[in-house]
């Protein structure tokens, strides 16, 4: 926390901006204080509202309970298991170093439902091995334990929004000096971090001890490794970056040692992390933080919520959905000879040929069994109920019992088939990176079906739109986007007249 000027560090106007290393410097324009939070004040605000969220979910259950069972609870043993379930809760966020964010990543992992279910686990054995079981009701856990789960989820944007308008408003600021006067890293640098379009970051200058000039825009030159100490112990620079492949061990310790003598955020840019940018992450392989290019989707618990997810709701929708598929059964057996089912090769997880159910819609002497040919409006080959069945995408509904097999999942990129082409060349020659949509299961819909591309796809930028879109789901995915887009493939069948 600092109590800073209105408009941050600003330069006076009869100042060079490129005065060298043993000039004064920028003057600085002082305007009223304020309060000002650095942006590592984020992950404590995330404790904050989990805080709120227990002591808010409390009496709601309460009420909730009292209108459904009107029974007398034991107030002393319901309050103990309270406190050790959030205790526990948060002892195991900060254990996964969930309260060690910043701005720059607002986006809580999936993992807090599973976080909350093993808290009210463990504080409902605490219960149990202090002999008190006989006096706790299970039902009001469970009610409490749904209450929770519901009012986290719905903080998450709450607070990522409330954080976004603080940091807009210069309440949240990150002010970042650079070191180092090349302006080919110091350029490269600065538009890699604009590109992720924090708004609290403000970038105030460059320090060097070379008698060096930048020409930088909006980058005066702030003097030298004195002044930069100077410039942070007065509050105006949070963080630098040293930018650079020129400089030695020897000079970054002096640089570093010089700077520790004031309370600022040193950081190092290797140069590979400006050469990739964006397409890596950064983890720790121990204590040692590596450039991860290329990383599994589904890890851990993921991996489990996926495959639970799959499986419970792909079981509902084949009980509810079992009318649809008899009779859609029997018309395909009754209007066209052949098969009900057709069985086809497509490119699955890890780019491994599976095999693919489907209601047969086309007439079986003109099947493509390797979907040379893509589908199009009018098509002699469909058969008046598979158009129907292909409309509504009920030909697709064999595939549920792809996802109770394991070989697909209920969401994920669209399985192609194994020689599908895209104009004159096949899919995975047409568009770069292809093959990054295989990291995951194939889906019965996905992303790219209900972001408007589904059906044919006629053109190379069609083809590569949806790649595009299969891999922002693959890069982004969570158990509420999954909600969201069988949600909203329901209104792409109802609605959409690009399925043919």
């Amino acid at each position: 926390m600092r109590m800073d000027d209105n408009s941050g560090l600003s330069v006076s106007s009869d100042v060079p901006s490129n005065d060298g290393p043993s000039g004064p410097g920028p003057v600085l324009v002082r305007k009223k204080p304020r309060l000002r939070f650095t942006s590592n004040v984020v992950g404590s605000l995330f404790i904050l509202t989990d805080v709120i969220c227990f002591f808010i979910s409390a009496p709601i259950t309460l009420a909730a309970y009292s209108i459904v069972r009107g029974a007398r609870l034991a107030v002393p043993v319901h309050i103990t298991a309270f406190i050790l379930m959030l205790g526990s809760f948060l002892l195991i966020r900060t254990s996964r170093q969930a309260y060690r964010r910043s701005l720059l990543d607002l986006r809580d992992s999936s993992d807090t439902t599973f976080d909350a279910v093993i808290s009210s686990l463990i504080a409902s054995a605490l219960i149990w091995q202090a002999g008190l079981v006989e006096d706790y009701s299970r039902g009001l856990t469970i009610l409490f334990l749904l209450t929770i789960v519901l009012t986290l989820s719905v903080s998450r944007p709450v607070l990522h929004r409330l954080i976004t308008r603080l940091a807009e408003r210069g309440q949240i600021e990150q002010r970042i000096a650079f070191y180092g006067a090349d302006p080919e890293s110091v350029v490269l640098t600065r538009q890699l971090l604009e590109s992720l379009k924090f708004p609290h970051l403000r970038f105030v200058g460059i320090a060097d001890d070379r008698a060096r000039e930048t020409k930088i825009k909006d980058l005066p030159m702030l003097g030298n490794l004195p002044r930069l100490c100077e410039l942070a112990r007065d509050g105006e620079i949070d963080q630098v970056l040293i930018s650079g492949a020129k400089f030695t061990p020897k000079r970054l310790e002096q640089i570093v040692e010089g700077l520790s003598a004031v309370c600022v955020d040193v950081s190092l840019i290797p140069p590979q992390a400006i050469e990739l940018a964006p397409n890596y992450r950064v983890n720790l392989l121990g204590t040692v933080p590596v450039l991860t290019l290329w990383q599994r989707p589904f890890r851990d618990m993921d991996q489990v919520v996926k495959r639970a997810e799959d499986l419970v709701f792909s079981g509902i929708a084949l009980i509810l959905l079992s009318p649809v598929l008899l009779v859609a059964a029997l018309l395909i057996r009754l209007t066209s000879p052949g098969p009900v089912l057709f069985v086809q090769p497509r490119v699955g997880f890890n780019n491994e040929t599976i095999k693919v159910f489907k209601f047969r819609s086309m007439y079986t002497s003109m099947a493509d069994i390797g979907a040379r040919n893509t589908t199009t409006r009018d098509d002699p080959r469909v058969t008046p109920v598979g158009r129907f069945l292909r409309r509504f995408s009920i030909d697709e509904l064999p595939q549920l019992f792809n996802v109770l097999q394991g070989s697909m999942s209920l969401v994920g990129p669209r399985p192609h088939g194994t020689e599908m082409m895209v104009g004159d060349r096949f899919y995975h020659e047409a568009v770069r990176g292809y093959a990054g949509r295989h990291r995951v299961k194939p889906g019965i819909t996905g992303y790219a079906q209900v972001k408007g591309l589904r059906g044919e796809v006629r053109t190379i930028e069609r083809a590569k739109r949806r790649v595009e879109l299969d891999k922002h789901y693959v890069d982004n995915w969570s158990f509420w986007l999954d909600i969201w887009i069988l949600l909203a493939t329901v209104r792409a069948v109802l609605f959409d007249r690009d399925a043919y």
